[in-house]
């Protein structure tokens, strides 16, 4: 069901507040360049620092804006089924067009736990439902013969795939439903992962240049490898570089470099570090732009 450049959208902030004349800008951006859908309320998005009002208000604002432009994919997911389940419920009843589930962190459930809470949160979807399987940042991984068992229940038809393990995705793509698509959660491994049968990816470094990780996946997808490797080693530099301390601390430190928004983040996430890497990382920013990429 989903496939394509999905962009983790960030949550401008201004003074303690979403700063929402800038997060439309950036949706406007993203529209433009013709990504496939945006991701909000994710991690990317900072979704941990967010009350629950403003995770809804902001992911009923992305359906309002988007109006059917783009797909907007909720970020719905929590370490208690509960919560996920109350999350889910309102992103469908706001609109969206699919949920994002994060592995339940820090509980460290078994892989039943791990079945079910995912099986409840589809239960209680009206959307199709991606899994969003990162042990680094949630301590927990699901395994090929869940996430197989997992793609029985007609609700859960993706997987956002940012383990890092190109192996374990080529063993889980051999084996789950034709249908059922798989989207790199990691820039880096979009096109390798393309490569064994992904669909597409969830992307952080599309908040910046959105335009040319379309053109990279579209050109993809029409055999023309070597022009889509251009970009995708053109890129290559910055796919490691946002990244240089956690994520989303240098996109945003980016997207204010271009004016796009506020370098404000909420605590316990910080400001990107001075230094010659983040030096570099700027400079690479802003030279990519003058060379004309979006």
């Amino acid at each position: 069901m989903f496939k394509g450049v999905y962009t983790a959208i960030i949550t401008p902030f201004s003074k303690g507040a979403i700063d929402y004349d800038s997060y439309f800008r950036l949706l406007d951006l993203q529209i433009q360049a013709g990504v496939d859908g945006v991701v909000p309320c994710g991690t990317t998005g900072e979704s941990p620092t967010l009350g629950h009002d403003e995770h809804s208000e902001l992911i009923q604002k992305t359906v309002q804006y988007a109006n059917k432009r783009i797909k907007v994919i909720a970020g719905t997911g929590s370490n208690s089924t509960k919560e996920a389940v109350q999350l889910t419920e309102q992103a469908c009843k706001d609109g969206v067009d699919g949920v994002l589930s994060v592995n339940p962190y820090y509980n460290k459930p078994t892989q039943d736990g791990l079945t079910r809470h995912f099986q409840e949160i589809a239960d209680h979807s009206s959307v199709g439902v991606m899994l969003y399987n990162i042990p680094g940042r949630t301590g927990v991984m699901l395994s090929i013969e869940t996430v197989q068992k997992l793609a029985e229940h007609k609700n859960i038809v993706s997987i956002k795939e940012a383990t890092g393990d190109l192996g374990f995705m080529a063993r889980l793509r051999a084996v789950l439903p034709k249908d059922f698509t798989m989207l790199s959660g990691d820039d880096n491994l979009t096109l390798p992962l393309l490569s064994i049968g992904g669909a597409g990816v969830v992307s952080v470094v599309s908040n910046i240049f959105p335009a040319s990780l379309v053109k990279m996946v579209q050109l993809w997808n029409q055999g023309r490898i070597e022009e889509s490797r251009a970009i995708y080693f053109k890129l290559m530099p910055v796919f490691y570089s946002a990244f240089m301390e956690t994520n989303p601390i240098p996109v945003k430190a980016a997207l204010s470099w271009l004016g796009y928004c506020e370098n404000e983040l909420r605590l316990p996430m910080t400001q990107l570090s001075s230094g010659e890497a983040t030096d570099q990382f700027k400079k690479l920013i802003l030279s990519l732009r003058e060379e004309g990429l979006a």
